[in-house]
């Protein structure tokens, strides 16, 4: 890092603390039920507001941040949890029929602090760059000039179990941990937050990325209500869910994919590896613009390469096809035929670790620009991926400081950034009311059916090796949603997207889709 670089760090914190007015945290007592209908005092309900300003697009923004726990309760009224949560609120225009943009990352076990200090909220991290940081302070923290707060009150959702959110005491968590369960907690909060607010007449978003694309795939459910989904009526719709790093695809159906559906699987793996090649100035194509290599890997993929895929599972395809297939796979990732191997496919794991072989670097999985040493790795899937290993402790210092330092936040615990311990394997990922391991885009495609108005942007980065762009076009393609409500749009970036100078590309991108009527 340059001692220029370390300046301009300091100089965007003190303008920070210039710009914020700090309150002081209000705890208040609050009665819940003993179980038996008698209401006796609950622990203090953790409550903070301060006054900001921020200027977006030139434009002078002045807000307030209330940063505390909402109670869930269960039909009886016991406590049940408490959902803490950041709600960004314009104070200088008019609030009632201002659109709200609730937002939460994935896991699942993550909190949203990715989203919040990434792109979305009116502070970002600073990084002294955003390809292969360093990953040791000083972090930066400044103002984000292109936050959609302008157009939208924003609202940052921790589920139960992340960041300061947990469920009451004796309180089993598994009500929380599961896929219908988080998303009934999660829409019994957006229900509370809407009547404490008084926004009810306000348009409505979601916005989710990685597993947060399935909680927003199946809230609009929830939202509304059924007797034989989550057996209440709240009547709440929206007018538009938003997908980043999209995962959709059914899961625990227990059956072995059919031929031509791993055929079509293996082949939509092509365009991540072919750009990520490209990147890494491996690929044999003329050009290495991002968008122009994913179109032709894209275009090839679905065409001679699935049906080769196709033909090899079905035990047909011939020796000159195999070698006429094996010579453009060359091309495209830039591996000789015998890397490749002959079953015409290499996992994207696997292709991260190979590619760069003989410069000793391997490539992240989250975000395929970034790379770390391949020797001496622990294959740890997320410390030793050189994507998340770089970035996240820059994200977790930075949100820390802006807890402490802005919004007087200090509960006397942790915030717990991404828990795996506990919630992971209790995760249920059972349903009510579908078919076993249907994709939740068919989720989505019930709620557009029910809600005429309701409109989908689906954002992924080419980069991303993990949720890739090809993924998402097929989870929704497969589904029918209406076509003419659904935006996708690539970046040239990872799983987050908004890493690697194409924040103010997607805030835009956002920004109109929150404004469209």
């Amino acid at each position: 890092m340059t001692h220029g670089h370390f300046w301009k760090i300091m100089a965007g914190g003190l303008l920070l603390l210039v710009g914020a007015v700090p309150a002081l945290a209000q705890p208040y007592d609050i009665p819940v039920s003993d179980g038996a209908g008698i209401m006796s005092a609950s622990a203090p309900v953790f409550r903070a507001e301060t006054a900001h300003e921020v200027h977006i697009r030139g434009q002078r923004v002045r807000y307030r941040v209330v940063s505390g726990e909402t109670v869930l309760r269960d039909l009886d009224g016991a406590e049940t949890g408490r959902i803490f949560a950041f709600s960004y609120l314009r104070t200088d225009a008019v609030a009632t029929d201002r659109p709200v943009l609730f937002v939460f990352n994935g896991g699942p076990g993550s909190a949203s602090l990715w989203l919040h200090m990434g792109v979305i909220g009116p502070r970002r991290l600073v990084l002294d760059q955003e390809v292969n940081p360093s990953n040791v302070p000083p972090f930066g923290l400044t103002d984000n000039p292109v936050s959609v707060l302008d157009v939208a009150d924003l609202v940052f959702i921790d589920p139960v179990g992340t960041g300061f959110s947990r469920p009451a005491p004796g309180v089993d968590p598994a009500l929380f941990w599961g896929v219908d369960e988080d998303a009934e907690s999660i829409a019994q909060f957006i229900e509370l937050w809407l009547t404490e607010h008084g926004r009810w007449n306000s348009p409505k978003y979601v916005l989710g990325e990685s597993y947060g694309t399935v909680r927003a795939a199946v809230l609009p459910r929830a939202l509304m209500g059924s007797p034989i989904y989550n057996g209440v009526m709240r009547g709440i719709t929206l007018d538009g869910v938003i997908l980043l790093g999209t995962t959709l695809a059914g899961r625990g159906n227990g059956g072995a994919p059919d031929g031509e559906t791993l055929a079509a699987a293996r082949a939509r793996s092509l365009p991540g590896l072919a750009v990520t090649a490209a990147y890494h100035g491996r690929s044999s194509l003329e050009t290495d613009d991002p968008e122009a290599v994913y179109a032709a890997a894209a275009a090839y993929a679905d065409g001679p390469y699935r049906a080769a895929l196709a033909d090899l599972q079905a035990g047909t395809l011939s020796p000159s096809d195999r070698a006429e297939i094996l010579a453009q796979l060359e091309v495209f990732v830039g591996l000789d035929a015998e890397t490749i191997g002959e079953d015409l496919y290499i996992s994207e794991r696997d292709y991260a670790r190979t590619l760069l072989t003989d410069a000793g670097l391997e490539a992240g999985v989250y975000d395929s620009r970034y790379t770390l040493p391949l020797a001496s790795s622990g294959r740890d899937p997320v410390a030793d991926d050189p994507a998340m290993g770089q970035y996240v402790p820059g994200f977790v210092s930075a949100f820390n400081r802006m807890l402490g330092e802005e919004l007087g936040v200090d509960t006397g615990r942790a915030y717990t950034a991404i828990r795996w311990r506990d919630l992971l394997p209790a995760w249920n990922w059972e349903r009510r009311g579908v078919e076993p391991g249907q994709s939740f885009a068919v989720d989505l495609a019930w709620s557009m059916r029910r809600n005429r108005d309701l409109r989908v942007f689906v954002a992924s980065g080419y980069y991303d090796l993990v949720t890739t762009p090809a993924d998402a076009r097929a989870s929704i393609s497969e589904a029918g949603l209406p076509e003419d409500r659904v935006r996708f749009e690539e970046y040239p970036s990872g799983h987050m997207l908004y890493l690697g100078g194409t924040a103010q590309a997607f805030a835009e991108d956002l920004r109109t889709f929150l404004t469209a009527h």
